[in-house]
């Protein structure tokens, strides 16, 4: 591959997002990453381990636009494992996407400011109180972001409930009576009561929220008859879009924000895409979502409601396969610039 020289802004600063010994940037005293002595800050020094190795000044939180909220926690997977590794893959591999975006004509990345923060390491003293400890730290990370777009990395699908609790309750204080909506991309409805001893596995993550959101759940092709038991009583707190619908027409997608609230949290699950596309992830199942027609969805989505927060979770890296960690990578990249495609200008396509 020929060395390239795409960019992003940082500020008033251009930055090179991958490894390019010609890249303008490499070796200036304000690029250098942080904690690095002064008398070395002109080295040419690596790109920082942030998404899409974008350069973040000390004030990069408060200047920020999104933010990136890593949680590495793996406890109740029940096929494969490895998520634990999925939020170091996703930002990694981010390094490596090219900022240039042919949907629309530009460099989405010179429009917004993206902060990562550390990952949360949690308790191991069980998947309740890894949960419990979760809810508090997210609780004070959204509380800090005010109206910044909040992107968790997981990690299992466990952690999307205490976000989406959090977010539920942030929206009944701003919105007394409001019903936070809930779009979940999967191939499981993650609605059983419990599972292998433990209300707070990852195939109960939706079971927790049904009282407090409606949940839309679309492309599902993997469902216990106690999880369609409990879709059917929770009655238009839940629905159901199976991923076989999706390959007749387009009318899924209608059905789906139909569904939908004005104020919406997004969990992406990445077994939601078929295999072919994602095989790094725990629980595969075959058929499922394929890359375009899936953005044209998000795409609509993020035009049509208020996306209050996202989380994407359940990529387990597989070594010597990075396809799919990139593939999730720009997953992240275009949920973020869908988040903020309304400051793209009128010439976007």
């Amino acid at each position: 591959m020929s060395a390239r020289r795409a960019t992003v802004f940082q500020g008033d600063v251009i930055v090179p997002n991958r490894m390019d010994p010609e890249a303008a940037g490499r070796g200036q005293e304000d690029q250098a990453p942080r904690g690095v002595p002064g008398v070395l800050r002109d080295l040419p020094w690596e790109l920082p381990r942030t998404f899409l190795g974008m350069v973040e000044p000390a004030d990069s939180f408060e200047a920020s636009d999104a933010v990136l909220l890593p949680v590495p926690y793996e406890s109740t997977t029940s096929f494969g494992g490895g998520t634990r590794r999925g939020p170091d893959a996703i930002v990694h591999a981010s390094r490596y996407v090219e900022i240039y975006d042919q949907e629309f004509g530009c460099e989405p990345g010179a429009a917004y400011h993206v902060h990562t923060l550390p990952a949360l390491e949690l308790t191991r003293a069980g998947a309740g109180p890894a949960m419990a400890e979760l809810r508090e730290a997210y609780d004070r990370v959204a509380e800090a972001c005010a109206d910044r777009f909040l992107l968790m990395l997981g990690g299992e699908h466990s952690i999307s409930s205490p976000a989406i609790l959090a977010q539920a309750d942030r929206l009944a204080a701003s919105a007394p009576g409001e019903r936070l909506s809930v779009l979940q991309l999967d191939a499981h409805a993650d609605l059983r009561a419990e599972y292998e001893g433990t209300p707070h596995s990852h195939a109960s993550a939706m079971a927790r929220v049904l009282d407090r959101a409606d949940v839309v759940a679309v492309g599902l092709r993997g469902v216990s008859r106690e999880e369609v038991d409990a879709s059917v009583a929770a009655g238009g707190a839940s629905t159901l879009i199976w991923a076989d619908e999706m390959w007749e027409s387009d009318a899924w997608m209608d059905r789906a924000l139909a569904a939908l609230g004005p104020n919406v949290y997004l969990t992406f699950d990445v077994d939601y895409f078929d295999p072919s596309f994602v095989p790094s992830t725990g629980t595969p199942e075959p058929g499922g979502g394929e890359w375009y027609r899936t953005l044209r969805f998000l795409r609509k989505v993020f035009a049509e409601r208020n996306v209050v927060a996202a989380d994407i979770v359940e990529l387990a890296p597989t070594p010597g396969l990075p396809a799919p960690d990139f593939l999730v990578a720009k997953l992240a990249y275009k949920l973020i610039t869908y988040r903020f495609q309304d400051r793209l200008g009128s010439g976007v396509r």
